[in-house]
């Protein structure tokens, strides 16, 4: 996409963007390619590698497994349509829940990971802070403001799919993404994705042993509890 966007090469820019979003590109110049692109890593960075290693940490192979499916599911039909409404809702419901920690830690590791893209971890933080809860999504918000921040731009403005416009809230502050601004931000979600597969790999060897310690010790305390219950 970068060396297109260098190019000048914008057909094939916008037929690249087909594989990172929904959106309509026919239409978009440069600066919404770039914008369309830095908000698909920043929440596929989230979205397909910080959540999976995260459930895959906490409830091995069948987390990991369990929340693809539901993502998937909800790429599929989680649309605001009346085709997918019924179904489609439920699947995006899911898919929010699933991803409501894999999101902020994801937001909070862009903020601390922003010099690996040399942005700044301290605009980073303010941007975080002050838009994450401006985007209608519980979740994408929360990544978007981090790398919005993180690369010192504006991301958000007016989205067109095919049918139907949604304009959403700026994130950040500065011009539009451009295309100098993608490789920056694929250096972040590489720190970011290094980064939680380190955290995955260290949780069973210190949070998860804590926690399994703990509901070992839990299963004896609630059954002395259920006879002292049934012997009265």
């Amino acid at each position: 996409m970068g060396r297109s966007l260098r190019g000048g090469d914008l057909p094939a820019a916008r037929q690249r963007l087909g594989h990172l979003c929904g959106r309509d590109p026919s239409t978009l110049d440069e600066p919404e390619i770039a914008r369309a692109t830095v908000e698909s890593v920043a929440e596929n960075t989230s979205d397909a590698v910080v959540a999976p290693l995260v459930w895959g940490a906490v409830a091995g192979l069948p987390g990991l497994l369990g929340y693809r499916a539901a993502n998937t599911l909800d790429a599929m039909v989680g649309h605001r349509n009346v085709r997918y409404a019924r179904f489609g809702t439920p699947a995006a419901r899911l898919d929010d829940l699933l991803n409501l920690v894999p999101a902020r830690l994801t937001g909070l590791l862009t903020v601390a990971l922003a010099p690996a893209g040399k942005g700044d971890w301290a605009r980073a933080w303010r941007v975080w802070r002050r838009d994450r809860d401006d985007h209608p999504s519980p979740n994408a918000g929360q990544c978007e403001a981090a790398m919005a921040g993180a690369l010192g731009v504006r991301l958000g403005g007016r989205n067109v799919y095919f049918g139907r416009v949604e304009v959403r809230p700026f994130l950040g502050d500065g011009p539009r993404p451009e295309a100098r601004h993608l490789a920056r931000a694929a250096r972040i979600s590489r720190a970011v994705g290094l980064a939680t597969l380190g955290l995955a790999v260290a949780y069973p060897l210190t949070a998860g042993r804590l926690v399994a310690a703990a509901a070992r010790r839990a299963g004896p305390l609630a059954g002395n509890a259920a006879r002292r219950v049934g012997r009265r």
